[in-house]
């Protein structure tokens, strides 16, 4: 089998990943050495991808339709199954046939010649029992799984996700709800685009789009946003890329910097800067007057975004590497400062096929007291009377409103203020003064972000 084979290139990549590396660079350092058509680039990327995030839907296929069970097959196997299994139950532009004879040649080419017909067989049992007439529902694909009638284990089987994390979302949606988040994070990811106001405007990038044939349309509630329909080939050849016009940054991050409402002439610090996102946006709603704090603790991801800063033609970023929680330098100066926080991620699990696997409900305690250190330490960089917007891109309770709650029973001059009156989030706020984005209702990222302000006597 080629070595440009997509299939076998996704089996090298899945092999990677099941012994610890993430799927995302393991993917890039296997496509950097290959030489496939767009199209097979794309059928590898949705072949690897899609066999992890569907991992536990697999593997309880494995259990049910093999003699042993998933966990106790070779790994080569198994990962050559997962791919097989995923192309006859999620790829409808694959023939059956098709998936089934790739599948049984990786595991000739791979090693695995000897157990060939054990993977034709299981993967033809699979098709055998999912085989429906036409008009016929979609629940007769599901049979071979043998749901429980336990909402945690059944959402969690049918869409490849682990108890804990359904158990969360069921405390916070019910079950219908839950079930529409969790078919959510298993869709392709949609890209933004954030037009820069200081090099162009909407209706111009609109229109470069609508002559390189790119389809393009605009985001409610977001002045800057535009989002691609459909694909756009590499990003950095789409039209105003190289002169600064934009860059990629998912509509519901575009909030969290309309919420800081950053104006000109101010100081304001981004405490968690890397890869530079939001401060370079920043900078853009301060018509690129006064000054912006880029703080992160890894110089090379500040990097990224010195370049992108370049690259949108913006001059008033200073870069400071450091951790946040210790810039003494810092205190009482921010007229705003942003703290977007490291974070589980559990709003973003549609873009990190892995990371559904990799949480845990320890490595979430672990962030939890992070965030609250952050927090508390950051605040002494406003000014009284100033802001600070705390925001993160997950969906646990533990990360978000309890470490807001925390922080404000122990400084009682800091309160929750209200986005700004003219602001586009006033219809997403909650109650409690917070906003929520879920990504199922909003068709954006899961975010958490609360505007904050310190009182002038403190």
């Amino acid at each position: 089998m080629s070595k440009q084979n997509p299939r076998q290139l996704a089996f090298l990549t899945l092999r990677d990943v099941h012994r610890g590396a993430f799927a995302d660079v393991a993917l890039d350092r296997i496509l950097r050495q290959a030489d496939l058509s767009d199209a097979d680039r794309g059928l590898m990327t949705e072949l690897v991808y899609g066999s992890v995030r569907r991992q536990r839907t697999l593997d309880a296929l494995i259990d049910r339709l093999g003699k042993k069970p998933a966990s106790k097959q070779a790994p080569d196997l198994r990962a050559i199954l997962h791919l097989g299994l995923y192309q006859l139950r999620y790829e409808e532009r694959i023939p059956p046939s098709a998936a089934v004879n790739t599948t049984v040649e990786l595991a000739k080419e791979n090693g695995l010649a000897g157990l060939s017909g054990f993977v034709n067989g299981l993967l033809r049992q699979y098709i055998r029992l999912t085989v429906k007439n036409e008009g016929e529902s979609e629940i007769s694909q599901q049979n071979p799984l043998q749901l429980s009638k336990d909402p945690v284990e059944r959402l969690g089987i049918l869409h490849s996700y682990p108890d804990w994390i359904v158990q969360l979302w069921l405390e916070q949606l019910g079950e219908e709800e839950t079930e529409l988040l969790c078919e959510w994070m298993n869709q392709p990811p949609s890209i933004d685009l954030r037009i820069n106001p200081l090099q162009t405007s909407i209706a111009q990038v609109e229109a470069a789009m609508l002559k390189a044939d790119i389809l393009v349309r605009r985001v409610p509630h977001l002045p800057q946003a535009l989002r691609l329909i459909g694909s756009s080939g590499a990003i950095q050849n789409l039209p105003g890329f190289q002169e600064g016009w934009w860059t990629v940054q998912d509509s519901s991050a575009q909030m969290v910097t309309h919420l800081l409402d950053p104006q000109p002439g101010e100081i304001v610090i981004d405490a968690c800067a890397a890869p530079g996102g939001k401060t370079t946006h920043i900078v853009e709603l301060m018509q690129d007057k006064g000054k912006v704090w880029a703080c992160d603790r890894t110089s090379s991801r500040l990097k990224k975004l010195k370049q992108n800063a370049q690259r949108l033609s913006l001059k008033s970023i200073e870069i400071c590497t450091g951790d946040s929680c210790n810039l003494p330098q810092f205190i009482n100066l921010a007229d705003r400062v942003l703290l977007d926080v490291p974070c589980s991620g559990l709003g973003t699990l549609h873009r990190h096929a892995d990371a559904r696997w990799r949480q845990t409900p320890e490595t979430v305690r672990q962030l939890s007291t992070l965030q609250t250190e952050l927090l508390n330490k950051t605040s002494a960089y406003v000014k009284p009377g100033g802001i600070l917007v705390y925001s993160t891109c997950t969906l646990h309770p533990l990360e978000n409103e309890s470490v807001v709650e925390a922080f404000l029973s122990h400084r009682p001059s800091w309160q929750i203020e209200p986005p700004p009156s003219n602001s586009p989030l006033m219809d997403l706020r909650l109650p409690a003064g917070w906003i929520k984005v879920w990504p199922h209702r909003h068709q954006m990222d899961g975010f958490f972000m609360v505007r904050l302000k310190r009182g002038t006597g403190d």
